[in-house]
């Protein structure tokens, strides 16, 4: 039996599937999946030097913002977000 490795990136093409992953993401309550599943959105999109240039931000500070241990700053996360082509919004739980 021959696997293949999951890559969630590699299914992230448009920004409704972006929307939809981010959005399920949020649902877990998880800081650190929410991480892992920016640098997903980000490596879909092109990259962390991609992510630099659309925020401003040095790509290597990015790196470790996203990283597994990261802890960016809530300004960083609005960047990344906004650059993603997204829109953060609070409902009710």
């Amino acid at each position: 039996m021959t696997t293949t490795k999951y890559n969630s990136s590699d299914y992230l093409k448009t920004a409704k599937d972006v929307a939809a992953y981010i959005e399920a993401v949020l649902e877990e309550d998880d800081p650190k999946l929410l991480l892992a599943a920016l640098r997903d959105v980000t490596e879909s999109q092109g990259g962390m030097t991609m992510m630099a240039e659309k925020t401003g931000l040095g790509r290597e500070s990015l790196y470790k913002s996203l990283s597994e241990n990261g802890n960016p700053k809530l300004s960083t996360l609005f960047e990344v977000i906004k650059a993603l082509g997204l829109h953060l919004s609070v409902k009710a739980a």
